[in-house]
């Protein structure tokens, strides 16, 4: 089962939460280093993105939304393991895998949706602490 490592699926997950994932993706190059995601180029980012913009909704749980980039093969999957309620908003735990220049990532995250947004939560913030 894939680990829980917020700082390094965070760099996955953040430009979902993003409106304009182009103009904001500069804001977390500190939080790729190591990751899958630190090998991206800007079109497998835009494919990236578009697959978590569909797993999150439209796809039915269980159901992985696939991307890939012929260019560079870069590949990777969305999945959305479970829908549930935190707080009074819509949430979601994902499972994020993503392959790019010779690095693997696999990990878990939980995301809400504030307004027309998916923010990364963390377990404390669900919990209200």
């Amino acid at each position: 089962m894939p680990a829980r490592h917020p700082l390094s699926i965070l760099a996955l997950a953040a430009p979902l939460a993003l409106a304009s994932p182009a103009a904001h993706s500069q804001n977390w190059v500190g939080l790729l280093k190591n990751t899958a995601a630190e090998r991206f180029d800007e079109e497998d980012l835009q494919l990236f993105l578009e697959a978590s913009r569909r797993a999150l909704n439209e796809a039915p749980v269980n159901q992985p939304v696939a991307w890939s980039n012929p260019k560079t093969y870069a590949h990777g999957d969305i999945t959305v393991l479970r829908t549930f309620e935190a707080k009074g908003l819509p949430c979601k735990e994902v499972r994020i895998r993503n392959e790019a220049g010779g690095r693997k990532g696999d990990g878990r995250l939980d995301l809400c949706k504030v307004g027309e947004k998916w923010k990364l939560v963390s377990k404390s913030q669900l919990k209200g602490k």
